[in-house]
């Protein structure tokens, strides 16, 4: 499908439409990659000045984890439509259907598989904008707060497709390890990108 190919305004006028792809999977995965753009730029415009030459090393070194963790969002963008389709298909499956159970049961799997990696790296994400927020430019410091607000607006809604597909399985042990999982990763990281974020927000006020 290559979405991310596409102009924002394909991409959105998709997203829009009734299409069953892409979905909030594929756009949690967007949205997490924009954020963590941002944080790269806010690197980008701290490397190379007087006033920042004593974290310029460690802002480098971020700022290469960054930009992997953009490209991998945005392979995610696609993949999260790719891994839907089998389960937008086990739907059609008629009831009486011996296999359907089997079928949808795998399929559920495979669409809570992208969601839980983009969970994973929006955490990562998240981390490294605390040190682009503390250290990076004050010229760029509000870029930093929008960026860490994206990235956990991109792991609270990859977590919702976790959740209502885990919900469907009938394997409740397995639904169960990714819940608790999912919860751990949003415990943890939604309150530390808040703390990011009001800590840019009263140095700009």
């Amino acid at each position: 499908m290559q979405l991310v190919n596409k102009t924002c305004t394909e991409y959105t006028q998709l997203l829009a439409s009734k299409a069953a792809v892409p979905g909030g999977g594929s756009a949690s995965a967007l949205v997490g990659a924009l954020g963590m753009a941002l944080g790269t730029m806010v690197g980008s415009l701290t490397v190379g000045k007087k006033k920042y030459a004593e974290v310029e090393e460690e802002i480098k070194e971020i700022m290469v984890k960054a930009e992997d963790i953009q490209k991998e969002l945005l392979h995610l963008v696609d993949l999260d439509a790719v891994n839907f389709e089998p389960l937008a298909n086990a739907y059609s499956i008629p009831k009486d259907d011996p296999n359907r159970d089997a079928v949808m049961e795998e399929a559920l799997r495979t669409a809570c598989a992208v969601p839980m990696d983009i969970m994973r790296i929006s955490a990562k994400a998240i981390e490294l904008q605390r040190t682009f927020a503390d250290k990076g430019s004050v010229v760029a410091i509000s870029d930093a707060g929008v960026g860490v607000v994206a990235c956990k607006a991109a792991l609270q809604g990859a977590s919702l497709n976790v959740f209502i597909n885990a919900k469907a399985m009938k394997d409740s042990n397995y639904a169960s390890s990714l819940e608790a999982e999912a919860d751990a990763i949003l415990n943890k990281y939604c309150p530390m990108a808040d703390e990011i974020f009001d800590s840019v927000a009263k140095r700009l006020r």
